[in-house]
Parts: C-alpha cells; structure tokens; sequence
C-alpha cells in the first residue's frame, strides 16, 4: 500500500513557520515563486457540474450531499449525458478551459465508469480540458477514465491526517491516498487540495500542505477551499476562519508546490473582492468559474469578469494550462531562508 510522506524539505513544522511569517514577507515569497513559473495577471478558469447530486453514503462532516445529513438536498440519478455535454458547451462559451464533473458517490461502480467515460469522450471533442471527481477508484476503473481522455482526477485530502477523523468517519486517509496513486500510475494529472476553516488549527493547515507537496510528485492542481457552512451539517457552526489565514494558506501552498495550478474554489463568494485579490497577489491562479459549484453558490461570471477587468487579469489560455501542468518534484529550498514573526 502507498502512503505519502511530508517532503523532507516542507515538514509540517516548517511550513507552520512559514504561515507565522509577517503577512508582507510571506506574500513577497509567494509573488518571488508565483513569478517565477507563471504569468501572475494570468488565471485559469473551470467549471464545475454535479453530474449525481446527493445520497453519498459518506458522513463529510461539510458536505450537504451527504445521507448522513438533513441539508435539503435530494438524491439524484446520473445527469443525461445531453444535458452534460449542454452546461460543457455553456461553460465553454463562458470562457472556461476545463470542465470539471462531480459524482455524489463513495465509489463507482463499474457500469457508472463506462458512462462517465463516454461523457468525458464528448467534452473531450470539444477541446475543453476535462477533470472528474467520482470518490475512490481501484487501477482499472482509473485506468478506463485515462483511455477515454480525463486529463485530471480530483480526490481532495480535505485537511491533516490528525484532524482528518474529526471530518469524516467512512473512509480513512490512507484510502484517499491510494485513489490518489492509482490515478498517477495511469498516467493522469492529479487535482489534489483540502477545506480550511473547518475548525482545524494552524497547525493542521500546515500539515495539510507537507502531504501535498510530500506527493512525489506533487499535484498539478491545488484546489483551496474556504467552508461554506450549510444548514443541517454538522459544520454549519464552525467558527470564522480569518480571512488573512485564508491568504496565508493560499501563498504557502504556492511557495510549496511552486508550478501547481493553485485554484480558489468553494467559498470564493463569501471571501469577497478584497480578500480574493489578495490570493491573487498570494499565488492563485485559477478559479471555478460559474452560478453554482455542486450544490453551494459561486460569484456570478458577470462578478468575475468585473474583478478581473478592475484587477488587469485574463484568462490563461488553453496551452498556457497544459504546458502549465507537468509532473514536478518537490522543491529543494526554499528562495530566502523564513523567520518566523517576533
């Protein structure tokens, strides 16, 4: 069985120093590698579809779609593969590159993967990048998704092995990190992040961060979310994260996994255009674009577009992702030494 290991060089202790460092010199580290790999006025933009709403029988403890919850949500059927491709061609027209499609299921059977690898065959011809999130895979189920095309799986970590059992119960982290080497062995790009604001110390995001970057290689896509708390789960109470320790989270993932595509994902509404510029500035460069992601709201394309125009950012382009998006091995150093705040 694999497991993952903290990078000798990004230990959760040393990055737990670099989340002290003072706001400004953390940022001007992460601008310092930002720059160094991408085009910082440049943002990557995804959509994201539920294909199969509700029912999971996972107990995430943030998670409406789960059974274990009365969060409103009903259980659906796979979406016709129509109506799919339909929202792939909108989000398309919209500006996106990649299209990303989620499944409420624990794991897939192996009649579901024959029909979602047809859907990603469809996305796929319509030159949109494509990315899914079904739950845990075995070899083979991934190494179907990988012949039909998928370019990214996403299986998040969602937060520290030691503050993992606090969020969910049903399925272990080693389980989430198997999934993870079986989508790498077949050959596709992993989309692999977490949530902060669940409660978790500081302590926990760094450890959070020392298993990303302690993937060899480290994930080509780093999705950071904020908790968006819904009523009826068991984390619709979580206390307010600052937001500064938002930011602090994004620019120490940059530093860490310095060519990785670092996304703000759930909860960028709530952040507002202040906050979000900020992790601009901090290393993000890619968003979900669009009304809704699964079942939770987004900032509207009308929203983003205005932020982008008063900010001077662009969409990356398609080849800028994929040229972006290359196996990397954990950095070797840090650019400047860190010292911690007095």
């Amino acid at each position: 069985m694999t497991t993952t290991h903290a990078s000798p060089t990004w230990t959760p202790e040393r990055i737990e120093t670099l989340l002290a460092l003072p706001l400004p010199e953390l940022m001007w580290q992460a601008q310092q590698t930002h720059r160094a790999h991408f085009d910082p006025t440049e943002v990557q933009l995804s959509s994201l579809l539920s294909i199969k709403t509700g029912g999971c029988p996972e107990d995430c403890g943030y998670c409406p779609q789960s059974a274990h919850h009365e969060a409103g949500v009903k259980a659906d059927k796979l979406m016709d593969p129509d109506l799919v491709l339909a929202n792939a061609q909108a989000a398309k027209d919209a500006g996106a590159s990649r299209f990303c499609m989620g499944a409420a299921w624990r794991e897939p059977k192996d009649r579901d993967i024959d029909k979602v690898a047809a859907i990603v065959e469809g996305v796929k011809a319509m030159g949109l990048e494509t990315c899914m999130t079904l739950g845990m895979l075995n070899a083979q189920q991934a190494q179907r998704l990988a012949d039909a095309g998928l370019d990214y799986y996403n299986h998040n970590l969602d937060t520290s092995p030691e503050f993992y059992g606090n969020i969910i119960t049903t399925r272990t982290y080693q389980e989430r990190l198997d999934t993870l080497q079986v989508v790498r062995e077949a050959g596709m790009h992993v989309c692999c992040g977490g949530i902060v604001g669940m409660g978790e110390s500081r302590r926990d995001r760094a450890g959070l961060l020392a298993q990303l970057a302690g993937l060899d290689p480290y994930p080509e896509s780093v999705p950071i979310n904020s908790l968006v708390r819904v009523a009826g789960t068991p984390l619709e109470q979580a206390p307010d994260l600052d937001p500064f320790e938002f930011v602090r989270t994004v620019a120490a993932a940059r530093i860490t996994m310095p060519k990785a595509w670092v996304r703000l994902s759930a909860g960028r509404k709530e952040l507002g255009d202040g906050i979000q510029a900020l992790c601009f500035l901090a290393g993000a460069n890619s968003i979900f674009y669009g009304d809704t992601l699964l079942v939770t709201g987004n900032a509207d394309v009308d929203a983003d577009r205005a932020l982008f125009t008063r900010l001077g950012l662009h969409a990356a382009s398609d080849g800028a992702a994929t040229q972006a998006a290359q196996p990397q091995a954990a950095p070797a150093q840090t650019r400047i030494p860190i010292q911690p705040a007095a």
